[in-house]
C-alpha cells in the first residue's frame, strides 16, 4: 500500500508540475482573447456610420486601429479601453452611448485585436494606449480634456496611463489590484506570483492618480471579485466615487446602471481646460 501511495503521489506531482509548466508557457493565451473576426470598419454599422476609423502608429512601429468620434466644443473625450475578450465590434454600443451623450469617444483595438498588428502583452498595450493619447493630442484634444475609461483588463491600462498623464477623469469598471491577484483567485493551487509576466500592478499605481476617479464593480462578479475593486477604491485619492450594484455580474455593469452612473460622474466632475 505504501508503494502504491508513493506511486500515486509521484504521478500527481508530475502532473502538477506539467500543468504549471504549461500554464507558464501559454500564460498569455490564458489572459488575452482577441476577436477572431478581423477588421470591421465602424461604417459597417448604421448607428456608427459617421464614426471614423483611425490608424495609430505605436512607438514600436505597429499599426493599431481605433474608432473615433470627435468631441463637440467644450466637451470631454472618453478614451475607452476594453477587456481581454472585447473588441471594437463587440463594444460598439459603448461608443454609441457616449457619442449620443454629446461627448467625444475613442476606442482603440489592442495589438493583435480586430486587425491591429502584433500580439498582446502588458508593455505592448501600454504602447497602444500612449499612441491613442498622443494621436488625440494631435487633434487638439489635450490630456486635461480626456476621460480614461477602463473595463476589466482595460482598467489596468487606464490606471497606468492615468499615473503618467494629467487627464481630466478616470472611470474603472470591474478593476483589479493586479492580474496576479485575479489569477490567484482563479487558480489558488498554482504559484502564479512566480509565473506571471504581465502583472498590471494597478494597486501600486493608484496613489499616483490625482484626477477624480469613479470605481464601479458588481457584487456578483465571479471573474474579478468585487473585493479587489473595493481595495482599489480604498487606495485611491480623493475625490473618488464608488458604484457597487448587487446582483450584477462581470459583463453587466455598463447596462446595469454603470453607463448612467459614469455619464453623471463625467457631467458633474468635468471641468473644460482653459484655452490659452
Amino acid at each position: 500500500m505504501r508503494r502504491v501511495a508513493i506511486g500515486v503521489g509521484s504521478v500527481a506531482a508530475v502532473a502538477y508540475v506539467a500543468l504549471v509548466g504549461l500554464m507558464y508557457l501559454y500564460q498569455r493565451d490564458l489572459m488575452y482573447f482577441p476577436d477572431q473576426i478581423r477588421r470591421v470598419p465602424p461604417s459597417h454599422y448604421a448607428m456608427l456610420a459617421d464614426v471614423q476609423e483611425v490608424e495609430l502608429k505605436t512607438a514600436d512601429g505597429l499599426r493599431v486601429y481605433a474608432w473615433y468620434w470627435p468631441p463637440p466644443d467644450g466637451r470631454p473625450t472618453v478614451l475607452l479601453f476594453h477587456g481581454n475578450g472585447g473588441s471594437l465590434r463587440s463594444q460598439r454600443y459603448r461608443l454609441k452611448y457616449f457619442k449620443e451623450a454629446g461627448m467625444g469617444v475613442m476606442m482603440p483595438a489592442y495589438r493583435g485585436y480586430a486587425g491591429s498588428d502584433g500580439t498582446p502583452t502588458e508593455d505592448g498595450l501600454y504602447l497602444d494606449a500612449r499612441a491613442a493619447l498622443d494621436w488625440l493630442n494631435t487633434q487638439g484634444v489635450t490630456d486635461e480634456a480626456i476621460v480614461l475609461y477602463g473595463q476589466s483588463l482595460g482598467s489596468g491600462v487606464a490606471t497606468k496611463m492615468a499615473s503618467e498623464r494629467k487627464v481630466a477623469l478616470v472611470v474603472l469598471e470591474a478593476p483589479y489590484t493586479s492580474t496576479v491577484d485575479v489569477a490567484a483567485f482563479r487558480f489558488p493551487i498554482v504559484p502564479v506570483s512566480w509565473l506571471m509576466s504581465d502583472r498590471y500592478e494597478s494597486l501600486a499605481r493608484i496613489a499616483n492618480i490625482t484626477a477624480p476617479i469613479l470605481v464601479m464593480h458588481g457584487g456578483d462578479d465571479y471573474v474579478i471579485p468585487q473585493y479587489l475593486g473595493k481595495r482599489i477604491f480604498e487606495a485611491a485619492n480623493q475625490p473618488k466615487e464608488g458604484f457597487w450594484p448587487e446582483g450584477i455580474g462581470h459583463n453587466d455593469i455598463f447596462d446595469g446602471g454603470g453607463f448612467t452612473t459614469a455619464r453623471a460622474f463625467i457631467e458633474r466632475r468635468y471641468v473644460p481646460p482653459l484655452v490659452p
